[in-house]
């Protein structure tokens, strides 16, 4: 096995040796988190296996940053005028998750960045961490490098507002191929609009 694979597998089932060890840590993680800013920049990849498999490299022009985001239902604004029955409902169902609005959050934070994708870190009961790896279009090893330089291209600006990340493409339904997903591509709006 590799040492990612080892990685992953401590990760996400520590052995009851390390165990205890592994939740003192990520307790210890946890209560640093909460004292720290929502949006912090980090040096390296706390989960280094799973940043790799999203396509993070520990070269110039990639950037790890961590956001906390408030966990909880949605609450609706008041509504000034309108019927009882618009009033009785104070839910609001978002239809991004709580990975998308990290990275929209991120997104804002840093406008001269673009998005590659994000990964889960840890939460509690009141937030949740994701890790979000941003790519530097102006950096010149990123020019230069085939495998990442196709974010550079008009159609990959601001993706994380469109829908274009992981986290975002899941929201959408993409994931989803064949049967019962007839009506998702190219989305819901444009089959819609086609319908008519």
């Amino acid at each position: 096995m590799s040492l990612y694979k080892y990685l992953r597998q401590i990760w996400r089932k520590p052995d009851k040796e390390i165990k205890k060890e592994v939740k003192e840590v990520m307790r210890e993680r946890l209560l640093k988190g909460r004292r720290e800013p929502a949006t912090i920049r980090l040096e390296r990849p706390t989960r280094l296996d799973r940043a790799r498999s999203l396509g993070y490299k520990a070269k110039p022009g990639f950037i790890i940053v961590r956001q906390r985001v408030l966990r909880g239902g949605r609450k609706r604004e008041k509504i000034r005028n309108g019927r009882t029955s618009k009033h009785r409902s104070l839910r609001k169902d978002l239809k991004i998750s709580y990975q998308v609005v990290a990275e929209q959050r991120v997104a804002r934070k840093f406008p001269n960045l673009e998005v590659l994708n994000s990964y889960y870190l840890m939460d509690d009961g009141k937030y949740y961490w994701y890790e979000v790896i941003l790519i530097d279009p102006q950096n010149p090893s990123i020019k230069a490098d085939k495998n990442i330089n196709w974010i550079l291209s008009k159609q990959n600006r601001r993706r994380v507002f469109r829908g274009l990340t992981s986290a975002g493409k899941k929201s959408r339904g993409l994931t989803n191929k064949g049967r019962g997903a007839e009506k998702i591509r190219p989305s819901q709006r444009a089959n819609k609009r086609l319908a008519k």
